[in-house]
Parts: structure tokens; sequence; C-alpha cells
């Protein structure tokens, strides 16, 4: 069993005896091609197309380029849809859902448009833009909604992305690309502040998990916020560690994402018996582990394996740091509960993270293969390893002689679930 970190490849050699099982997405056969997916999809949205008219100005909002989604195949189908209803190229633009990172590149947009890129209108969302917002009000719990004016004022909306795990808002898609994709930085991190109980030093909400919507006070806020400004209808894909389009989803807002959540939870959920004390975990290697942030996502899902007090082995390179300069400076708090404290003083979305992982290295021994300053990895909980076989030697030290573990090579695309 190999690992991927980077551009590297390491062998796992450990016992057959000691391994429980190789944690990976369940087999799918897609139904068709990509194309005849997002197309089927697309049959099931027949009623809403042929209520646009000509003359209406319709707005696409899909995902930036942190968010692998297909889109360079379903904006093509769906142009060609809107064409077909009467709307010409000149009345639709598409939004990019940037949330509050960067705005894109050239490159990046014509990846993200494939085909359409010079023949449709794209512009990229800016939280910090008071021009480019509108405020809509506020949700049950006090939220701000401000949303990118062009896509509030839209006579048409449609939103696209993916389904995926999120690890405190239950699932990506749907009606994130309202909140925090076109929201003002305000809102982004009010939605996400709603992670934390109530009441200093009462941690986070048990129900702000991942695969959980269920009285998830993170999703109610995204919810309540696409309410206020509803789409048409919305255009969900589901993609396979490769990346490649295995199922899609379109119709209702909230109808289709359930649906593609369903989906997601049956062919991306692998079900384990018993707790084990070993998970070796990789990001799946260049550019999954680009940065820390990215690479929590699998540190997440892995924990999921892992009994309390055992030993992880993430693999993540790491190659572009932490991903974001104010990450790292929240580890300057000695403990959660201090990082707590001072995130309900002054809440970002990466302090956010950064309470997550320090979070987990504190109910776990967690040993770090990657290529961050060795100092900066203890500083963050966890001790550093230079490859995969100096991991294993240092876990040996921490597990019992009869431990058992899972092996999980593609981390980010499958979540342990305890049965």
């Amino acid at each position: 069993m190999d690992f991927r970190c980077g551009d590297n490849v390491f062998p796992a050699e450990l016992p057959p005896e000691r391994v429980l099982a190789v944690l990976r997405p369940q087999g799918i056969s897609p139904a068709g091609a990509p194309e005849e997916l997002v197309e089927r999809a697309l049959d099931g949205c027949a009623d809403q197309l042929s209520r646009f008219q000509a003359g209406e100005k319709v707005v696409i909002v899909t995902s930036d380029i942190t968010r692998a989604t297909g889109s360079e195949v379903y904006l093509p189908i769906l142009v060609d849809r809107l064409n077909r209803a009467g709307i010409p190229d000149r009345d639709i633009e598409i939004v990019i859902a940037l949330g509050i990172h960067r705005k894109q590149t050239e490159p990046e947009h014509r990846k993200i448009l494939g085909s359409l890129f010079g023949r449709i209108r794209v512009s990229d969302h800016d939280c910090d833009d008071p021009g480019q917002l509108i405020y809509l009000g506020n949700t049950s719990t006090g939220v701000p909604v401000e949303l990118n004016r062009t896509v509030a004022e839209a006579d048409r909306l449609i939103l696209t992305g993916t389904v995926t795990f999120h690890y405190f808002a239950g699932f990506g898609g749907g009606r994130k690309s309202i909140l925090p994709g076109v929201a003002s930085r305000k809102s982004c991190m009010a939605s996400h502040f709603a992670v934390l109980n109530p009441g200093e030093g009462t941690g986070k909400s048990k129900l702000a998990v991942t695969a959980n919507l269920e009285g998830n006070p993170v999703h109610q806020a995204m919810y309540e916020a696409c309410a206020m400004r509803p789409p048409e209808f919305i255009l969900n894909t589901v993609l396979s560690a490769d990346k490649k389009i295995v199922a899609a989803f379109a119709g209702d807002w909230r109808e289709a994402h359930r649906e593609g959540c369903s989906f997601l939870s049956a062919h991306f959920s692998y079900p384990v018996a018993e707790l084990a004390d070993l998970v070796v975990v990789s990001c799946g290697g260049f550019p999954k582990d680009i940065n820390t942030i990215q690479a929590h996502k699998s540190m997440e899902y892995g924990s999921h394996a892992l009994k309390p007090g055992g030993v992880m082995i993430l693999l993540a390179e790491c190659r572009d740091g932490h991903g974001n300069p104010t990450f790292f400076n929240w580890f300057g708090y000695p403990t959660c509960a201090e990082l707590e404290t001072a995130l309900r003083r002054r809440y970002e979305i990466n302090g956010q993270t950064a309470w997550s992982v320090k979070e987990k290295a504190g109910r776990f021994r967690v040993i770090l293969v990657t290529s961050l300053p060795e100092e900066e990895v203890r500083t963050m909980g966890m001790t550093p390893a230079r490859d995969l076989k100096q991991a294993l030697d240092l876990a040996a030290d921490w597990l019992p002689k009869d431990y058992t573990s899972y092996l999980i090579p593609e981390g980010g695309a499958v979540l342990p679930v305890l049965k």
C-alpha cells in the first residue's frame, strides 16, 4: 500500500494482521459520461427553464478554483439550455463565488469556464466592496445577510457547485453558494461563528459536524440566507477522488441538495465496526496537500476512525505553507480554551480551522509527514517526520503491541463512520 505526500510516494510497511481495513470510497459506476449525467439532471428542470423569458438577465453562480466542481463540463451545457430557452449570451453573467478568497487569475477563469471563456461575461465576487453588496435582512439568529448585488438583483438566478463533506457545515454545495459564496465578509464571519455554542468556554456545537445538517446552526444560517434570495434551481455535482463527475443533481435548491448529500453519504462514507489505535492517512498528494488548511480535511475525516488517545500519521507536504498568512498565528495561544476565547473576541475562519487542528492534536498523537519547518509542526501540537518510515518508527513507541490500524490513502475523499 503506497501513500502520496506531495510528489513523493511512500510504502506503508505494516504487518497485515495489524490492518483492519483500507478505507476507500465505495466503487461507483456512473450512469453515463459526465456530460450525460449533467444533461439528464437538467432535463428535470424543463419546467423552470420554460418560465425564463427573452430580455431577462440570468446570473449563474459557480465556485472558485479552490473547489473542483466539473464546471468546465456543466457550464457550457447549462448555457446551451439557456440559449435554447431564448436567453442570449449577452444576458448571461457568471459570478465566481469567492466567499472571502482572493480574486481569480485569467488562467483560473479559463479553467472554470472551459469553452465559455471569452464568450460569457464573468465577474469575481468581492466580499469587501460595499458598492457590490446589498443587505437583505437578518437570519433568525441575527446573522446579517449582505449579498452580491448582481446576484441579488438578477431576474433569474442559478446556483452551481459540488456536494462535498464539510467539517462544520455538514455538507458543501447548495445553499453554500449564497452564504458564504457571494456574501460580505461580515456575513461570512457571522455565519461561521455559529459553530461556537453561546457562552464563553462552551466550545463547538456538537451538531456542527461533518455530514450532519439536522440542527446544525451553521447550516441553518446558510439555509435561511439562501431562502432570502432563492435560485430558480441549482445544479450540483458529486466528484470522484480523481475529480471526475460521477453524479449530478438539479432542481429545487433544497431537494436537489438533499439528494446530493444522500448520494455522497452513501458512496463516500466507509462504515467501520471499531475504532483503531493507529490511522495512517494521506491527503492524496499534490495539490490536495498544498497547505495546512487544505490538509486539515483529511485530518478531520481520518480522526473519525481513531480511538481517543490513538496515533494518527498524516501525510501532507504543505509546500505552500499554511494557506493563509494569519493561520499559524493562532497557535500562539497555548491551549484550546485560550484560542477559543480569542476566537470569540475576534472571529476568523482561519482561526476556527486552527482551533480544530489544535483540538485534534490534543485528543490524539499526531505525526505529520511534511515539508513544514519542524518547530512550526511542534508549535501546532504535532510531531514532525520526514517520511512514512520515520513516522511509523515514532508511532511504535506509542502503540500497544497488539495495535489495530486503518489505512486511508485518499483522506479527503472518504469519511469513516462508526457503526
